[in-house]
């Protein structure tokens, strides 16, 4: 059941569910794309998320009623309809060695595992984008594998290197600029994914797909991959 929270006057948080089902990504994604296009200068931001969407509109321009009209008509023409993905496909590469990846051998060992069974489980999925947040450009993306899901580390990193490669619990994600972080790192990707400069500022949607290439070290280099000194 579709349920709506007035966060402020000029923010409406959307809830689709309570629970986390991945079920829902498309739905998610879908009905923000829909927004976007049927209120263009009306709203100023869509945040989807695995179960929500919170948007942040112009008080002058429209009326929270009639945003939460459009999005109950929406919902009930679609809720009971087969919504397929409708994201693109995203290929990033990622060079998986404990010198970009510090957590990538105490992770196999933990789970009992070798590193390149830990590199063949994580590059074989197809992820999906469920979230965007915590930093601009970090994409939340669903579902590792079971062998190799690992929860955050208790104490957080205090800096990670740009375009770290982390698992918590059976989550994914790419660090796309240097930050704090507490997930279990194992590789690094050399492509940029956030400019703020660029229009898109960021290739993530949610509900894209998402798989990684592993690449060598001259690869990673050429493509401007760096080797990070500076682990804490």
């Amino acid at each position: 059941m579709i349920r709506f929270d007035s966060v402020s006057e000029t923010c409406l948080m959307v809830h689709l569910a309570d629970e986390i089902d991945l079920s829902l990504t498309p739905l998610v994604g879908r009905l923000a794309s829909q927004l976007q296009a049927d209120f263009p200068h009306q709203l100023i931001e869509i945040v989807p998320s695995y179960t929500s969407i919170l948007i942040h509109f112009h008080p002058d321009k429209i009326t929270e009623r009639l945003l939460r009209e459009r999005i109950s008509l929406c919902h009930h023409q679609w809720q009971d309809k087969p919504l397929t993905t409708v994201g693109k496909s995203i290929e990033l590469p990622v060079y998986y060695h404990p010198d970009v990846g510090p957590d990538l051998i105490p992770l196999a060992e933990a789970k009992g595992l070798s590193v390149d069974e830990v590199i063949a489980l994580h590059s074989k999925q197809t992820y999906t984008v469920c979230a965007i947040g915590f930093a601009p450009g970090f994409a939340f993306l669903a579902s590792v594998d079971e062998a190799i899901a690992m929860p955050r580390h208790a104490e957080p990193r205090l800096s990670l290197a740009p375009g770290s490669v982390g698992i918590a619990n059976r989550q994914t994600a790419v660090y796309p600029a240097q930050s704090p972080g507490g997930w279990q790192i194992i590789g690094n990707c050399p492509k940029p994914l956030f400019n703020p400069e660029r229009e898109p500022m960021t290739p993530f949607n949610v509900g894209d797909q998402v798989c990684f290439q592993p690449v060598d070290r001259s690869t990673f280099k050429s493509l401007g991959g760096k080797i990070w000194p500076h682990w804490k």
